[in-house]
C-alpha cells in the first residue's frame, strides 16, 4: 500500500512537472508572441480606420449621387408632365384652328365656284354664306375689302361691280388661309416631333438615372454592411490590444508566482516521499515482523502480505449491492446475488457470472430504453412538425376559403350591376329609338309641308306673274300623251277631258304626309282690278317667304342629319359597350364559378385536413401517454442502471481481486478489539 502510494506521488509529480515545464516555455515564448500580437494589432487597427474613412466618404459621396439622381429623375418626370400638359393645350389649339381653317377653306371652296358660274344668289342662300359673313367681320383684310365682301354678301346678284372683284378677294383670302394653316400644320408637326424627342430623350435619361440608382443603392449597401463588419473587427481588435497589453504587463509576476509554487511543490513532495520510505522502513524492520506475528490474527503472514478472509469480502460486496438497493429499484436478481452472498455456499466465480449477467442484462435493458426515447422524440417530433404544418395549412385554407368567398360576393354584385346597367342601356337605347323615330316623323312632316307650301307660293307667284308680268310666267309643261292618247288623236279621235288639279286650292299641290286633301274652295265669279302696284308688293313678299322656307329647310336637314349622326354613333357605342359588358358578365359568371370550385376543393381540403390534424393530435397523446413517463424518468433510470452497473463491477473486482494487504480493508479487526 505504501508502495502504492509512493509511485502514485512520484506519477502526480510527473505531471505536475509537464504543467509548469509548459508554462515556462509559454513564459519564455509568450512575450514574443504577445509582442507580435500587440504589433500586429497596433498596426491593423491604424489601417482598418483608414479603410472605414475611405469607405465612410464613399459611402457619403453614393447616397449623395443617390439623392442627386432621384432629385433628376423626378426633375426629369416632372419635365414630362409638363411637356404632356404643353402639348395637349397646344393640340387643343390646333385642333381648334383645324376646325375653323377647314370649315373657313371649305365654305370659301364651295364659294368661288358657285360666283364664278353665276350662281352667286344660290350660294348667299347656303350655309357656307353664313361662315363667309362671319369671316368678313372677323378676319384680317383691308377696310375697302372688306366692305366691299360686305356688300356683296348682303346684296348679291344686285351687287354692282360684279363678282370679279369678290373673286379675286376670295381667291386671295383662301390663299392666305390655305397658307396659314399649313404653316400652323408645320408648327404642329414640328411640336409633335420635338415633344416626342424630348419625351424619348427624358424617358432614357429616367431609365439611365433608375439603373444608377439601383447600382449604387446595391453598393452604399454593401459599404455599409463593410462598415459595420470593420467597425466591430476594429473593437474586438482593441479589445483583444487591451487584454494582451494586461497580459504582458502581469506576465513576469505570474511566471516568478509559478516558479515559487513550483518550489513548494516539490519541497511538500519530498518530504512526503522521505515520511513514506521512513514508514516503509519501520514497518519492514525485523523486529516489527516478530511483534506482527504475536499480535495480528495470522501469524504467518508478515504485516504487509496479510490475506483479507473470504466472510470480509463478502460483507463489503453486501454492503455495495446495499447501497445500490437503497438508491435504485427494486431489483429480484440483485436479492438473488445478495442472498448467495450471505449465505457462503456459492464459491465467489458463479457469483461473479451472476454479476455479469445481470450487467449484461441491465446494459440490454438501458439499450431499450435508449432505442425507445431515440424513437419517441423522433415520433413526436415527426408528428407535431406534421400537427403544424396541418395546422398551418388549414389556417391558410381558411384564409383562401375567406378571401374566396369574398371574391364570390364581389363578382356577384359585380354580375347583378353589370346586367342592371345592360338593362337600362337597352331601355335607353329603345327611348332614344323612340325619339329619333319621332324625330324623323316630324322632320319628313314638316320638310313635307315646307316644300308644298314652297311649291303653293312659287305657283302663287307664277300665277301673279302670268297676270300682272306677262313676260316672268312659266307656263305649265304639255300634257304628255301616252301611247294610247297618240293613237286616238292620230285617228282623229277626242281625248278624255283632263281631271281637274287637286291638292291645295285645284293647284295640284298637297302634303303627303295630310291624308286626305280638303275640299277645292267654292267657285266665285268675283270681278277683279288689276292691282300691278301691290302686285310687286306680293311677289317679293312671296320670294321672301320662298327663301325663308328654303333657310328654315336647309337647316332642318342639317339638323336631321346631325341627329341621325349622333344617333347612329350613340347606337354604336351602346353597342360597343353591350359587348363589353356581355363579355365581362360571361368572364366574371366563369370567374365566379372558377373561384366556387376553388373554394369547393378548399373547404374539402379544410375538411380532410381538419380530420387528419385530429387524427395526429390524437396520435401525439397515443405517443405521450407511452412516452411521456420514459423521456421523464430516462436519466433517472439511465443513472441508476451507470450506478447500479458500476456498484456490480467494484463488488466483482472485490471478488476478483483474493489478495489484500492490512491497510486496503476496512473489515480488518485488530486482536481484543470490540
Amino acid at each position: 500500500m505504501l508502495q502504492n502510494m509512493q509511485a502514485k506521488i512520484t506519477a502526480e509529480s510527473g505531471k505536475k512537472e509537464a504543467m509548469f515545464d509548459k508554462y515556462m516555455c509559454y513564459c519564455k515564448n509568450g512575450e514574443e508572441a504577445l509582442g507580435k500580437s500587440i504589433a500586429d494589432a497596433e498596426t491593423r487597427i491604424p489601417q482598418l480606420e483608414s479603410d472605414n474613412k475611405e469607405d465612410l466618404a464613399l459611402k457619403k459621396q453614393l447616397d449623395s449621387e443617390i439623392a442627386e439622381a432621384k432629385s433628376s429623375r423626378a426633375e426629369a418626370k416632372d419635365t414630362i408632365a409638363q411637356a404632356t400638359a404643353l402639348r395637349e393645350k397646344e393640340a387643343s389649339a390646333y385642333a381648334k384652328v383645324k376646325s375653323d381653317a377647314e370649315a373657313n377653306i371649305g365654305a370659301l371652296s364651295g364659294a368661288i365656284p358657285a360666283i364664278e358660274k353665276g350662281m352667286a344668289g344660290a350660294f348667299l342662300q347656303t350655309a357656307a354664306a353664313s361662315v363667309l359673313r362671319r369671316l368678313s367681320v372677323s378676319v384680317d383684310m383691308n377696310s375697302e375689302d372688306r366692305d366691299l365682301l360686305a356688300s356683296f354678301l348682303s346684296e348679291g346678284n344686285n351687287y354692282a361691280p360684279k363678282s370679279g372683284e369678290i373673286l379675286g378677294i376670295l381667291k386671295e383670302l383662301k390663299d392666305e388661309m390655305e397658307k396659314d394653316f399649313a404653316e400652323a400644320t408645320e408648327a404642329e408637326d414640328k411640336a409633335i416631333a420635338d415633344f416626342e424627342s424630348l419625351v424619348a430623350s427624358k424617358k432614357k435619361e429616367i431609365e439611365a438615372l433608375t439603373k444608377a440608382i439601383e447600382s449604387k443603392t446595391m453598393r452604399s449597401g454593401e459599404l455599409g454592411v463593410k462598415l459595420a463588419e470593420i467597425e466591430n473587427e476594429i473593437e474586438d481588435l482593441k479589445e483583444q490590444l487591451a487584454e494582451d497589453k494586461k497580459f504582458l504587463a502581469d506576465m513576469d509576476k505570474n511566471c516568478e508566482q509559478k516558479k515559487a509554487e513550483w518550489a513548494e511543490y516539490k519541497k511538500m513532495e519530498a518530504m512526503e516521499m522521505v515520511a513514506l520510505a521512513e514508514t516503509i522502513k519501520v514497518l519492514n524492520d525485523d523486529d516489527a515482523l516478530e511483534l506482527f506475528k504475536k499480535t495480528l490474527p495470522s501469524a504467518a503472514s508478515s504485516f504487509v502480505q496479510m490475506k483479507v478472509t473470504s466472510g470480509a469480502m463478502r460483507q463489503k460486496v453486501a454492503r455495495v449491492l446495499a447501497v445500490v438497493r437503497r438508491n435504485g429499484k427494486a431489483d429480484p436478481r440483485l436479492d438473488f446475488i445478495e442472498l448467495a452472498m450471505r449465505g457462503g455456499k456459492i464459491g465467489f466465480d458463479k457469483i461473479i457470472k451472476m454479476i455479469d449477467e445481470l450487467v449484461v442484462d441491465l446494459k440490454k435493458e438501458q439499450g431499450v430504453d435508449d432505442e425507445k426515447k431515440s424513437y419517441c422524440l423522433a415520433e413526436l417530433d415527426k408528428a407535431e412538425d406534421k400537427k403544424k404544418g396541418l395546422d398551418w395549412d388549414i389556417s391558410d385554407l381558411e384564409k383562401a376559403i375567406a378571401d374566396e368567398t369574398e371574391t364570390i360576393a364581389t363578382l356577384k354584385s359585380e354580375i347583378e350591376a353589370l346586367v342592371d346597367g345592360i338593362k337600362a342601356l337597352d331601355k335607353s337605347v329603345a327611348e332614344a329609338t323612340e325619339t329619333r323615330k319621332s324625330e324623323h316623323d316630324d322632320y319628313v312632316s314638316t320638310l313635307a309641308a315646307n316644300t308644298a307650301a314652297k311649291d303653293l307660293l312659287d305657283f302663287a307667284k307664277n300665277r301673279l306673274n302670268k297676270f300682272y308680268n306677262a313676260a316672268l310666267y312659266k307656263p305649265p309643261p304639255k300634257r304628255e300623251l301616252s301611247e294610247e292618247d297618240r293613237i286616238v288623236v292620230n285617228m282623229g279621235g277626242t281625248l278624255a277631258p283632263t281631271a281637274a288639279p287637286g291638292g291645295i286650292a285645284g293647284t295640284g299641290i298637297a302634303l303627303s304626309q295630310a291624308g286626305v286633301a280638303p275640299p277645292p274652295p267654292p267657285e266665285a265669279n268675283l270681278a277683279y282690278k288689276k292691282s300691278g302696284g301691290s302686285s310687286n308688293g306680293v311677289i317679293a313678299l312671296i320670294d321672301l317667304l320662298i327663301a325663308d322656307l328654303d333657310k328654315d329647310n336647309q337647316t332642318m336637314e342639317v339638323e336631321e342629319k346631325d341627329a341621325q349622326k349622333e344617333y347612329e354613333l350613340f347606337m354604336a357605342d351602346s353597342q360597343e359597350k353591350r359587348l363589353l359588358d356581355s363579355k365581362a358578365i360571361t368572364d366574371k359568371q366563369a370567374a365566379k364559378a372558377e373561384t366556387e370550385t376553388e373554394k369547393q376543393t378548399d373547404e374539402e381540403s379544410k375538411k380532410s385536413k381538419t380530420i387528419e390534424a385530429m387524427e395526429t393530435a390524437k396520435y401525439i397523446g397515443g405517443l405521450h401517454a407511452d412516452c411521456d413517463w420514459l423521456l421523464k424518468y430516462y436519466e433517472t433510470r439511465k443513472e441508476a442502471r451507470t450506478g447500479e452497473i458500476d456498484a456490480l463491477g467494484k463488488a466483482k473486482d472485490v471478488l476478483s481481486g483474493a489478495d489484500y494487504s492490512l491497510v486496503q480493508t476496512s473489515s480488518a479487526r485488530l486482536r481484543g478489539s470490540q
